[in-house]
């Protein structure tokens, strides 16, 4: 990026995390410092694609006077969980849904607002999108966030460390209650792809079994652990699954059932079980795990989904510090003149990472990881 920079943007991509204010904050503060003015679009590139939307402007101007005292919890530009340039929804002439590419009227919008350069604070999907706009000439700094820390090339995305500790707390909750009613939950939290979340929480409070993607798991192994500590007098316990966790070959959980002929015809790749978890998966591993829990141990078990209620409340320390430095790196990276990067946190360091190193790649669990290796150490039982 050889232009002089004279005006950047802000926009939120994807869902929401505690805290999304202070890379706001971060970034307009940095700005300030250069002499740089700073706009935000709302709702991603909503704003800008869709300024009939927004009464007040889709494009708003944000100076340092008015994010310093920004409330930490809600998203003051709003999110877009689907916002794809490339691919807007859009009704054609014969009243059918297409999708269109409007990714060069939105690069032709950014240089009318004359907008220099764009960060974009966004999950792991959204980063693809943002390399092919690079790619088609916008300078662009991406800040990785997520509430399951599944960003690759980064070792802490922003938003997990508050949904962290609300999962922890929620969990220690739920730990008490079933102590004390002698009863085994299991508590299904986030994690598609990315174990961190259920691992992490769960070895903080010392959850009896912890299930994630990466280690495909056998009950009859963590009904085992149950039954033994039942034996000894403690009919209780927690177990804490990822929303993505698989079963170990042979060992399925959930029964399968043969795609109802009319619903193939529809949809041919629909060929799972049809039950009320076809469309929304939330909740499901927790009901089949109960389940099979308890057909094994012969004792009572509740499942739980917290799913996406742990990412509200106010921000920890960490995120609120890290969120601002992520800003301010995000700035520092225009700076020097670095677009198509994403910032990244590796210790103790802020490094920028090239886009195409960064894309179409999920930070899973490695199996001899720390947190594994800690989580065995304790006695919690992985399902394998």
């Amino acid at each position: 990026m050889n232009t002089p920079v004279h005006t950047i943007a802000i926009n939120i991509g994807g869902g929401y995390v505690p805290g999304i204010n202070s890379v706001i904050t971060g970034a307009v503060l940095a700005a300030s410092e250069l002499g740089w003015d700073v706009v935000g679009i709302r709702d991603g590139f909503d704003g800008l694609l869709f300024p009939d939307r927004y009464p007040e402007g889709g494009v708003v101007p944000l100076t340092p006077r008015m994010v310093r005292h920004l409330s930490a919890t809600g998203a003051v530009l709003g999110t877009a969980p689907r916002s794809d340039p490339f691919r807007v929804r859009t009704v054609n002439a014969d009243n059918q849904i297409e999708e269109i590419d409007r990714s060069d009227e939105l690069l032709a919008k950014l240089r009318t607002e004359k907008i220099d350069a764009v960060i974009s604070v966004v999950s792991s999907a959204a980063l693809s999108v943002l390399f092919k706009l690079h790619r088609k000439g916008l300078a662009t700094v991406c800040v990785p966030k997520s509430a399951e820390n599944d960003v690759a090339g980064t070792l802490l995305s922003f938003g997990f460390n508050s949904t962290l500790s609300y999962t922890v707390e929620t969990l220690e909750r739920v730990r008490e209650a079933a102590e004390s009613a002698r009863r085994i939950g299991v508590v299904e939290v986030l994690g598609e792809h990315s174990g961190w979340l259920a691992l992490q929480a769960g070895m903080a409070v010392c959850a009896d079994a912890v299930l994630i993607p990466e280690i495909p798991f056998d009950l009859r192994k963590v009904a085992e652990k149950l039954r033994a500590k039942a034996k000894a007098g403690q009919e209780y316990g927690l177990v804490v699954v990822a929303a993505g966790a698989t079963p170990a070959a042979g060992s399925e959980i959930i029964e399968s059932a043969a795609p109802n002929p009319m619903r193939a015809s529809l949809a041919p790749l629909a060929t799972g079980p049809e039950d009320s978890y076809v469309i929304d998966q939330s909740g499901r591993m927790a009901n089949s795990v109960a389940l099979r829990l308890q057909r094994l141990t012969d004792q009572q078990i509740y499942p739980l989904v917290l799913g996406p209620l742990v990412k509200g409340g106010p921000p920890t320390a960490v995120d609120r510090q890290l969120g601002l430095g992520y800003g301010a790196g995000a700035v520092r990276a225009i700076q020097d003149g670095q677009c198509g990067v994403m910032v990244a946190f590796q210790p103790p360091d802020l490094k920028f990472v090239p886009l195409a190193e960064a894309i179409n790649k999920i930070r899973t669990v490695p199996r001899d990881s720390l947190f594994v290796q800690l989580s065995r150490s304790l006695g919690i039982a992985l399902g394998d």
